[in-house]
């Protein structure tokens, strides 16, 4: 399944466009005085930099949140479905199942964002300032609110997850590698508190082992695919579970824990 559209533009700073002679609109509308200048510096100071730094404060929403949230769901599904069919997973203790699955279960859904091609656009969430607020008579938010607020993803997090996505979509994996990728993943034997690492250690080396054998038999013998797709896979450590959380999940479940969902699905899908 997949959702083609066109993404939002990654490299470009929004910071200090156009200019406005209204006082009150500089007043309501810079909250960071000093960000123009900032971007404008690394812009022309420093031309290797990653990005401008505003964009790692610009909090971002998902532009069509009824439809992609939609496939979220189905790819969340999905992933427990594969889960669930592992026998190797299931021959665990439950207390190590619900430890990988909830510490891993990120990543894996990342995997399946790309294995079901699923692309989507963001837009940047306005939240109007403290002054504004005040001026127009709005409820100021409560500390909770702001809390909330605050795990909306960055478009410095959203851009990881598709750079990823591209990276992937762009070496054409195939159905078997996604799966080997997905038991390379889910057998994390770093996870702490685990009861068995070393024989969860050795599942995910042999996932590992299976996928080299895999893509060298497909390939001739190249190794260099192999160790790229192992490279990309590991960027997925850089992606936030509560951002993804926030992004795909929150605007159809509102608050809800994680874990605590995922735990059930298991159980659901166990029993």
């Amino acid at each position: 399944m997949a959702c083609v559209s066109q993404s939002v533009s990654f490299d470009k700073c929004h910071c200090g466009q156009g200019s406005h002679s209204s006082i009150l609109y500089s007043i309501l509308n810079k909250d960071h005085p000093s960000e123009s200048s900032c971007c404008h510096y690394r812009h022309h100071h420093h031309p290797s930099a990653l990005g401008c730094s505003c964009e790692f404060r610009r909090r971002v929403v998902l532009k069509t949140p009824e439809h992609t949230c939609r496939l979220a769901l189905e790819v969340l599904l999905k992933t427990l479905n594969f889960i669930k069919n592992l026998p190797s997973f299931c021959q665990l203790a439950e207390g190590d199942q619900v430890l990988l699955l909830q510490n891993c279960w990120t990543p894996l859904f990342v995997l399946g964002l790309a294995q079901e091609r699923v692309d989507f656009e963001v837009a940047e969430a306005v939240a109007p300032s403290l002054l504004r607020k005040i001026l127009l008579n709005q409820k100021v938010m409560d500390g909770q609110n702001q809390e909330a607020a605050l795990n909306v993803p960055t478009l410095a997090e959203v851009q990881r997850v598709k750079i990823f996505l591209m990276k992937l979509w762009s070496m054409d994996v195939s159905t078997k590698e996604y799966a080997y990728l997905k038991g390379i993943t889910l057998f994390n034997p770093d996870v702490p508190s685990l009861r068995m690492p070393q024989y969860i250690l050795a599942l995910q080396q042999e996932a590992q082992h299976t996928l080299n054998e895999f893509v060298s038999m497909v390939n001739n013998g190249d190794q260099a695919r192999f160790a790229r797709i192992l490279l990309i896979l590991s960027t997925l450590r850089m992606v936030s579970a509560t951002s993804v959380a926030e992004l795909f999940f929150r605007p159809v479940l509102g608050k809800v824990n994680m874990n605590d969902l995922l735990l059930e699905m298991l159980c659901t899908k166990l029993h």
